[in-house]
């Protein structure tokens, strides 16, 4: 990760995470319909979360990263998040999937971030920049999460491209003897 662009994305990553996640909850809440089911919900979300954190710590190739994957799945995951309807029978179904896919994902994310040589300067600049959102958050008329989440799916989706374009700038091309 030589380029700083590359190197500051998990920080974005993260940060973001953190403050989309009371907007998360309130969508999270307004579909669920019952406390019951947002908590399988979230007990479906901690497990995948697991089983994707496993998954990056027993990948064979730890030099090759799927990072672009993920971002570009969590911003996907996020962006259909904000086109569901309410009124669908299917919807509990369409949540857990989603929960269980963002589970995975993040679970992964935060296995391969934990492994990066900027991590413990991440861990002190995240909490620092993730006040200072949630201050200028608080200012913010009331919009609605789908919104937020949305917009952040976008962001995400836009990490992934950044991402793909400047690790095609960086691969080498070993010529052929």
């Amino acid at each position: 990760m030589n380029h700083k662009s590359t190197r500051y994305l998990p920080l974005i990553v993260t940060v973001g995470q953190v403050v989309i996640f009371p907007y998360y909850i309130i969508w999270l809440k307004e579909v669920s319909l019952t406390f019951t089911l947002f908590a399988w919900f979230f007990a479906a979300f901690s497990f995948a979360a697991a089983c994707g954190y496993r998954i990056a710590q027993t990948r064979k190739n730890k030099d090759r990263s799927y990072i672009a994957i993920i971002y570009a799945g969590m911003g996907i995951v996020y962006v259909s998040i904000g086109g569901i309807k309410y009124s669908s029978d299917i919807l509990p179904y369409v949540v857990l999937l989603l929960q269980v896919i963002l589970g995975l994902l993040q679970g992964y994310f935060r296995a391969w971030h934990a492994e990066q040589d900027t991590y413990h300067l991440h861990a002190i600049h995240h909490y620092l920049i993730v006040g200072c959102a949630m201050i200028g958050f608080s200012f913010v008329k009331i919009i609605s999460p789908v919104v937020f989440i949305t917009t952040f799916g976008i962001l995400m989706c836009m990490c992934a491209v950044w991402t793909l374009v400047i690790n095609e700038k960086e691969e080498v091309v070993i010529p052929r003897k």
